[in-house]
């Protein structure tokens, strides 16, 4: 008989210290979630009581803020990077995604002067022609991210702008999935990109990112021409490079910064002809068999506008050039 009083006895003080334990308070009871509120309502015209309710639907996840810790922009190298995006599977699905979708690339193509084969290889890159858009709750990730992750402040206007298009578009907040990092649809657009760049192609009252490929196909395509893409120009081509002072340069900044003729004198030799007073930089990638030198022109920054990374700029490049 002691050993189950014993046994009750244990079982009691657990069961009580576990009521004594702190539960999870929901987003809407975070000690900065007034603030939130206040700025989202001036800003976008929402009701407090909305956002609020909102708020009180969005979970914590661990999970979103150890992804955030890892991506593979940071801890890979090229020569690894490169076979995540550059895989004869993503080749073959790509080249399906161009003849499904011709004309509507076609026409993106024609009316914002973006190559068809780049539009293809963003959503190819970021999701796999739109088979890979996400399983998490896009609300759950921006609402981790914006309060509990202060290290990037940009949650925060993310988590707002949300809520900004969810009214906009109708879009029950709690139903949208995405990435771990609150990107969502074919080409993974954060809120406010959406908000700013995001196309209703078809005219149907909705720019629906996840469903439909024309409002996504046009929405890439209308992102590139806002960020100043250069029709007909090329995006970046491998280089020689010979003594030291181009040592200096490398990997120097995303946007070009340089003439082709500095860099020249720097001992930079281009493979094709290219303009002495184009813009560009020197890029640098650790390939398989060594390092690699690039010249990143124009386009290539604006590539880097949608991720800003030279491997990824890299692998939408030379995507869009196995499509081709």
């Amino acid at each position: 008989m002691r050993f189950f009083r014993d046994t009750l006895s244990k079982l009691s003080s657990a069961l009580l210290l576990c009521a004594a334990l702190p539960v999870s308070a929901a987003y809407d009871q975070h000690p900065r979630s007034d603030e939130f509120i206040a700025e989202a309502s001036i800003e976008y015209k929402i009701d407090p009581a909305e956002i609020r309710a909102w708020l009180t639907h969005a979970e914590k996840l661990d999970s979103v803020l150890e992804a955030i810790a890892r991506p593979a922009e940071k801890v890979k190298e090229w020569d690894e990077y490169q076979d995540i995006f550059l895989t004869s599977k993503r080749i073959s699905a790509g080249k399906a995604f161009l003849q499904k979708h011709a004309e509507l690339l076609q026409q993106a193509e024609q009316k914002f002067g973006v190559d068809k084969h780049i539009i293809a290889a963003i959503i190819g890159v970021e999701t796999f022609y739109g088979t890979r858009q996400g399983n998490y709750r896009v609300l759950d990730s921006l609402a981790t991210l914006a309060f509990d992750y202060p290290q990037r402040p940009l949650f925060w206007r993310e988590l707002k702008a949300f809520f900004a298009l969810a009214r906009d578009e109708k879009i029950d907040p709690a139903s949208v999935k995405g990435s771990y990092a609150g990107a969502m649809g074919y080409g993974q657009f954060i809120p406010t990109s959406f908000l700013n760049y995001a196309v209703d192609a078809d005219k149907d009252g909705k720019r629906d990112l996840w469903g439909n490929p024309a409002d996504a196909i046009f929405s890439v395509a209308n992102y590139f021409k806002r960020h100043g893409w250069r029709t007909g120009e090329a995006v970046t081509q491998r280089v020689r490079v010979s003594g030291k002072d181009y040592e200096e340069i490398i990997n120097d900044s995303l946007k070009p910064k340089w003439t082709v003729a500095e860099l020249k004198a720097l001992g930079v030799e281009p493979t094709n002809k290219v303009a002495e007073d184009r813009p560009a930089n020197l890029i640098r990638l650790q390939g398989k068999v060594g390092a690699e030198f690039w010249l990143g022109e124009h386009n290539f920054y604006v590539i880097t506008r949608y991720n800003h990374s030279r491997m990824y700029a890299m692998a939408v490049y030379q995507l869009s050039e196995a499509l081709r």
